[in-house]
């Protein structure tokens, strides 16, 4: 095989293995969103598209998508604020200091999920360690309510997935060509035009891929929503999980998950579009 047939021959054994083990699984379950589910029977043999339609009108799913959506914005973005910083530090400086922040940040990453989302609780409750402090020292005379709400899964992910978003930008901060930096500084461009017209829009494809990755991570994510959320803040990783274990009902939650799948894909491809233009077509 020769040509441009010669890549798809080389990774055919891999292509075929993805599909069998991801794409093939999701197809099977596609014919089960399309039933109905009746309570104390189980899933009808009627076919129907309520499933699907319910989600998009219905009011009280319409918030939970929004409100998904928003929750995986505000992490993304706040990773990226906070990331690109510490990201630009440990791509320009020594290699010692880089080690150790490098440690500093991956750290996290070794300690349990559940075990990161209950600390948080407990700096976060009512009576927790962050309002005692805030009461101590006069700031505030009552608790701040910062969990089962927005404030405490933004701040919670947020800290979660900071790691990513961070290893993403070093790695495209340091393929940035330093020779044109100096260029532009013979040039006399201030350090903040170079950053702004050079630096950070090279930095296009890594921006693109960690915000990619951590709005996916953010919007499926389950185990800190449910904990820092509770059972009555619901995002739609845990509506749909309560579809499937809690009311059994498997068609809602496939359905559900479908139109979570195709909602993400909507905005990765969109958000490559914007990258390409941003990066001239480098991205």
């Amino acid at each position: 095989m020769s040509g441009p047939f010669k890549g798809i021959g080389l990774a055919s054994p891999l292509l075929l293995v993805l599909l069998g083990l991801f794409l093939a699984p999701v197809l099977l379950m596609l014919p089960q969103s399309l039933h109905e589910y009746v309570p104390g029977t189980g899933t009808s043999e009627a076919w129907t598209l309520q499933n699907y339609t319910r989600l998009l009108t219905d009011d009280y799913y319409r918030e939970i998508i929004g409100r998904t959506l928003w929750m995986g914005s505000l992490v993304t973005f706040l990773c990226f604020l906070l990331g690109y910083p510490l990201a630009y530090f440990m791509a320009r400086t020594t290699p010692a200091w880089r080690a150790a922040a490098t440690l500093l940040v991956i750290f996290p990453l070794f300690l349990n999920l559940v075990v990161r989302s209950f600390g948080w609780i407990t700096l976060l409750a009512n009576r927790g360690v962050v309002n005692n402090l805030l009461m101590d020292i006069g700031l505030i005379d009552s608790p701040i309510k910062m969990l089962f709400n927005m404030t405490g899964l933004v701040i919670g992910l947020t800290h979660i997935y900071l790691p990513f978003m961070v290893l993403m930008l070093l790695t495209a901060i340091q393929n940035v060509p330093r020779d044109v930096e100096q260029a532009a500084a013979t040039l006399a461009a201030s350090k903040l035009r170079i950053f702004f017209t050079i630096t950070l829009p090279l930095t296009a494809p890594g921006i693109l891929a960690g915000s990619i990755l951590v709005f996916v991570l953010t919007i499926s994510a389950l185990v800190t929503p449910r904990l820092l959320g509770g059972p009555a803040y619901k995002v739609m990783a845990t509506l749909i999980y309560d579809e499937f274990m809690q009311k059994l009902d498997w068609p809602s939650g496939t359905s559900f998950a479908f139109i979570l799948t195709a909602i993400t894909l909507l905005i990765i491809w969109g958000a490559g579009r914007v990258a390409r233009k941003w990066s001239g077509g480098l991205a």
